[in-house]
């Protein structure tokens, strides 16, 4: 089963690629990723006061990422894969309108097809400061899926392997197992933990181990233990894990 990525920064209408990252080379290109050219979407600076027209705010980045959360859009289900890209650019309108973000929040959406898409700005091989898990956007990376997957809804295979594949990229650039748990430190009392809290999640984590929400539905969160195993897979990790699975102790590092 082959993923699929394409830049949000780029031309949904081209079909050029542009430089791939790291994608491809999981587990002999099991889950090769390719990328290709859109053009950059206009994006307003926003403020209290209202809307400034402008350059985009340069994009924050932190440190390495150590922890992946998933989310689902809360969205309908029964889109077409080739209306993916419509979806995404109105999700973004509405973070970037109502909710006052200077981006769409999430670094990575995923469709039904298996596609990924790089959301935020800033480089998908850099750790680029989301607006996806209150208290916790430093040191992780938010991949969304598109649609609702509350409890009893299926979450599709293709979406699945898709995830772990991201996920097994993006921690296997610090060589993060992701089947290990992670310590982040919250920067917001709105989260689960007050500021200033040392919380463990595991590297693979849904968007309500962080924050009091339901996302990114039962259904999906359901599914997290599989894709850590899997994403392990990707990274050709073979060992068993430890039943205690103790934090990494280069995750400690804040």
């Amino acid at each position: 089963m082959r993923a699929r990525a394409f830049s949000m920064r780029e031309s949904l209408l081209s079909a050029q690629p542009i430089a791939v990252a790291a994608f491809s080379r999981l587990s002999g290109g099991t889950a090769s990723l390719r990328a290709r050219r859109r053009a950059s979407p206009s994006r307003r600076r926003r403020s209290v006061g209202g809307d400034t027209r402008g350059a985009p705010p340069p994009v924050r980045y932190g440190g390495p990422v150590v922890a992946v959360f998933v989310h689902h859009t809360d969205s309908p289900n029964g889109y077409d894969c080739a209306d993916a890209p419509r979806i995404i650019r109105a999700l973004a309108a509405g973070q970037t309108g109502a909710r006052l973000f200077d981006d769409i929040g999430y670094n990575f959406l995923v469709d039904r097809c298996g596609t990924i898409y790089e959301g935020r700005a800033g480089g998908v091989d850099r750790s680029v400061v989301g607006a996806h898990t209150q208290g916790f956007n430093h040191r992780t990376a938010g991949v969304a899926a598109i649609g609702t997957f509350t409890a009893g809804t299926p979450v599709p295979p293709p979406m699945a392997e898709a995830i772990a594949a991201l996920a097994a990229w993006k921690l296997g650039l610090m060589d993060v197992d992701p089947r290990l748990r992670a310590q982040l430190v919250s920067s917001n009392s709105l989260s689960r933990f007050p500021v200033g809290t040392r919380a463990t999640f595991d590297a693979v984590a849904g968007h309500t181990d962080g924050y009091t929400t339901s996302c990114p539905g039962a259904a999906l969160r359901a599914q997290l233990p599989a894709i850590r195993e899997r994403a392990a897979q990707l990274q050709g990790r073979s060992h068993a894990l430890k039943q205690t699975r103790e934090p990494h102790s280069e995750l400690l590092q804040q």
